[in-house]
């Protein structure tokens, strides 16, 4: 088995390719298989933002892993305006729905309700097979809940701290 710990900056070539699903692409632990059918194990450090398409990986054997993004089923929409489109991002938005940003366009996984609530809203609606690769959120990705002490991602807790006074 092919075991990978490590992020590392992009490489002139590879040994060997993964090409995941986002969702496979946002987990820290996970078994896959690369192109050629080698069993892999991710072991990555966790909280850290998905894996990106054509990002490197190095195995403990000194591999070096290029990630590809796999074609999924997504919706790709477009409107008439810049105005309904930004209301369409709007309202996928306060549903917490996670959409890949374009040029007049807005792509996000393939989910009839969505579908429906997009087409009532006037926008153009057309299921595609492509990468997805999302928006990483306003913090850059990773999750994050005030963990006081991480040197990226720092803020004195405040909230939640029953029986604390300020």
């Amino acid at each position: 088995m092919l075991v990978i710990h490590e992020r590392i900056a992009q490489q002139p070539t590879c040994d060997a390719e993964l090409e995941l699903s986002f969702e496979a692409r946002s987990k820290s632990r996970l078994r896959c298989f690369t192109r050629a059918g080698e069993e892999v194990g991710l072991f990555l450090e966790r909280g850290q933002p998905a894996l990106q398409h054509d990002e490197y990986l190095k195995a403990k054997d000194g591999r070096i892993v290029r990630v590809l993004a796999k074609p999924e089923a997504l919706l790709h929409v477009t409107c008439a305006n810049a105005f309904e489109l930004m209301r369409a991002a709007y309202h996928l938005g306060n549903r917490h729905v996670a959409l890949q940003l374009g040029d007049g366009w807005l792509r996000l996984p393939d989910d009839y309700v969505l579908k429906a609530m997009l087409e009532q809203l006037g926008a153009h609606v057309e299921l595609i097979e492509a990468p997805y690769q999302p928006e990483q959120g306003a913090y850059g990705g990773g999750h994050h809940h005030s963990h006081a002490g991480d040197a990226e991602f720092s803020y004195a807790p405040r909230l939640h701290q029953f029986g604390v006074r300020q």
